[in-house]
């Protein structure tokens, strides 16, 4: 199965592909929300372009999103057609003399007008392409080449990891699979069910896909269900289950045994998990949405869990490869609600957990506050908690990542997207 759009050929610039990436990047830019909603709709709305035309015009604006601080620090004033242009002749690779040939005169003087202000040095936060408010926080921790090399790896599209439904196959089996039918695989450097393909294959067209067998997953995500390690008689609370990524591989390590609850405010979001469910076999999940943190289905399990997982909703910034635009979507604001709604979450999902029962807390942010900061506001007024050293409980899988306490993913350090997870468990009684 080869992959459904040419990269050579999706990568040929002509004046309408242009004009579709400024008028799709001049949406995005609100900000109002997310880009790869907004563009969904823009290719609805003009369903007259072609496959190659929308990996055109998808390429350039989220190329912008990644570069923005960059591209900004050069033409502070720039418009969406301006950034397009800068983009694709500094940054995307793409011949000039093939841009200036679709560029007006006005255009080509303002382009070459750029060129010294792209060759001056610039701040660590537009060498990092990231806001300065979050390089000042990431300096609290971490030295200048630390959050210079977290940058560049951020810059970068994420690549795509499969998770292997082990009710449904073998990942040795699907991985030889895989290569046979034309998609370049190869085992993920972490998780054991994990497996990387280089390219951007149509995935969700593949046989393996549609029987199951896979589901998209990050590889760092995957790391989460280690750290909760379910049995299989256990009673499980995905507690922010969202589209069920996680929820999945959780009653999948369960063998469709025990008992699992998805919960979420959303029922928009927990839809999306039903197809998913139905694909992969399992059938000891059951779906809950919940009005909010301390509704009365959460009170009626208190003390009966086993197994707790709150991958709470946060700034989202560990995703910036996937969703660029989140770096300008966020603020010290928003991140500061956040934290208060993570304290919350957590406060109520560890009533859940029984004596003995383990609880993992996980952000996909790359901010002290949403993370540690947490974590350790919630053990100084939980004494019955302690917490697990997640290292160990990772090698005693035999998963080699080098971390202590907290699990730490880093793009640059571990290829995925940015993680934090803490484990803690409930002191028997």
């Amino acid at each position: 199965m080869k992959p459904a759009v040419s990269e050579s050929a999706a990568r040929i610039p002509n004046a309408l592909r242009l004009a579709d990436a400024a008028h799709a990047l001049s949406r995005v830019l609100a900000f109002t929300y997310p880009a790869d909603a907004v563009l969904s709709r823009y290719f609805r709305e003009r369903h007259v372009l072609g496959p190659q035309d929308r990996a055109f015009v998808a390429e350039t604006v989220f190329g912008v999103l990644r570069r923005k601080m960059l591209l900004d620090h050069i033409a502070p004033q720039a418009d969406a057609r301006q950034l397009v242009l800068l983009w694709l002749t500094r940054i995307g690779g793409y011949s000039s003399r093939d841009i200036g040939a679709l560029c007006s005169t006005e255009e080509k003087a303002w382009l070459n007008a750029t060129r010294a202000q792209a060759a001056a040095e610039h701040p660590l936060s537009v060498e990092a392409d990231l806001p300065a408010w979050v390089v000042d926080r990431l300096l609290t921790t971490h030295d200048a080449d630390f959050i210079r090399a977290l940058g560049r790896a951020l810059q970068e599209p994420a690549p795509l990891d499969l998770r292997v439904n082990t009710l449904r196959g073998n990942h040795d089996a699907v991985l030889t699979t895989l290569n046979k039918s034309g998609i370049p695989a190869a085992a993920a450097p972490w998780s054991p069910i994990g497996i990387r393909v280089q390219g951007k294959p149509s995935i969700n067209r593949h046989p393996l896909f549609a029987s199951g067998t896979v589901e998209v997953q990050d590889e760092g995500s995957q790391l989460l269900g280690y750290l909760l390690a379910p049995r299989r008689s256990d009673l499980v609370v995905d507690f922010c289950a969202g589209a069920g990524g996680k929820t999945l591989m959780l009653g999948a390590m369960m063998n469709s045994q025990g008992r699992l609850y998805a919960f979420d405010i959303s029922q928009k979001r927990l839809d999306r998990l039903k197809p998913r469910l139905k694909r992969s076999g399992l059938s000891n999940v059951h779906p809950l949405v919940i009005a909010h943190e301390n509704d009365t289905k959460v009170k009626r399990l208190a003390g009966k869990i086993d197994r707790v997982l709150v991958d709470a909703p946060c700034s989202g910034l560990g995703t910036l490869r996937r969703n660029p635009d989140l770096k300008f979507r966020q603020s010290p604001q928003s991140v500061a609600e956040l934290t208060v709604k993570q304290a919350a979450i957590l406060k109520s999902a560890a009533r859940l957990v029984k004596p003995g029962g383990r609880l993992v807390y996980a952000t996909c942010s790359l901010l002290e506050e949403e993370n540690s900061g947490i974590v350790s506001a919630f053990l100084a007024a939980h004494p019955d908690f302690r917490s697990l050293d997640c290292g160990e409980l990772l090698r005693r899988q035999d998963i080699a990542v080098e971390c202590g306490e907290h699990l730490k993913l880093w793009p640059q350090q571990h290829g995925t997207d940015g993680f934090f997870a803490a484990t803690m468990e409930r002191l028997p009684a």
